[in-house]
């Protein structure tokens, strides 16, 4: 198969589970319910971690917490957002009556398809390091020693792979899936759930002036991941590439005032430095196009 081809038909075996309840009305009440029990989850989640905590060591956490500044920060924010798993999970038994193993599609070949995704996002990754320095104005600056960074770097990959999985399931999985077994149109069951991923990344607080650009660098990024779904009919080769793209981002290297508790290195720069973020967010963009052909080439047939 050409690696341009927009070829869908594995999409249709995905879709399949969600066609005997497609009606409209159940995805909208499986959306109200999910946000209801992803908010009751956090809140036990919280209360849980805080109550084995000393008061001091509780305030801090919660401080760090809304900015991932900290590893216990990034991992609490990180193992947040793995609820949403379990929220499509509770949905999908309830309002759609099917198992929940149905979002991912074929375990096995999703299995094989996130290892084959991996390994060429590695390659990619290790290759881009090995290219001469990028232009960051200044040098990258050590966030950690290496000895605590490697102590902390089996914990951090697994809460990265908690997160990213839980963000495919529930945006490619559930949303992607309901949509597609109701409308035929990519335009509904590619952007519908890109667009909600963006919205979703739109931090004005933080981004300022590229708050926007940051939102359709998400969108985007949703979109190639809704391809790669629909092209290999799993959402092993999305979750691989979302993996892959937070581990740079978040273990390798981070921006130091944003999601930096658990990387090894920091950005000279950080989110809130609008002109250096408005320059380096070009690169960004480049960089995950490589990544989504790099994941269709380690699918094709």
């Amino acid at each position: 198969m050409s690696l341009w081809r927009f070829d869908y038909r594995p999409h249709d075996g995905f879709v399949a589970p969600a066609r005997d309840t497609a009606q409209l009305w159940r995805l909208l009440m499986g959306l109200v319910l999910a946000a209801a029990i992803f908010v009751a989850l956090s809140r036990m989640m919280i209360s849980t971690v805080f109550s084995v905590l000393e008061p001091g060591a509780r305030a801090a956490l919660a401080t760090d917490g809304t900015t991932g500044q900290t590893a216990g920060g990034t991992l609490l924010l990180l193992l947040q957002l793995g609820l949403l798993s379990v929220t499509a999970a509770l949905v999908v038994i309830m309002v759609h009556k099917r198992r929940p193993a149905t979002l991912i599609g074929p375990v096995g070949l999703a299995t094989r398809q996130f290892v084959a995704v991996l390994s060429m996002m590695a390659l990619l990754t290790l290759a881009l390091w090995l290219l001469p320095p990028y232009d960051f104005g200044d040098p990258l600056e050590r966030n950690m020693s290496l000895g605590r960074w490697m102590l902390l770097l089996p914990v951090a990959l697994l809460a990265v792979l908690i997160q990213t999985s839980a963000e495919e399931v529930f945006f490619r999985g559930y949303i992607q899936q309901q949509l597609a077994a109701r409308f035929r149109s990519p335009l509904v069951w590619m952007l519908l759930p890109a667009g909600l991923f963006g919205v979703g990344h739109y931090l004005p607080e933080t981004a300022g002036s590229n708050a926007t650009t940051i939102a359709l660098w998400a969108t985007v990024f949703g979109l190639l991941m809704a391809d790669l779904t629909a092209r290999s009919g799993t959402l092993g080769p999305a979750i691989a590439v979302h993996f892959a793209n937070n581990i740079s981002a978040m273990v390798l290297t981070g921006t130091p005032d944003e999601m930096s508790g658990l990387a090894l290195y920091v950005l000279p720069f950080g989110v809130g430095d609008e002109a250096q973020m408005a320059a380096w967010l070009p690169a960004e963009f480049g960089f995950m196009l490589v990544m989504w052909l790099a994941a269709r080439l380690a699918i094709r047939a």
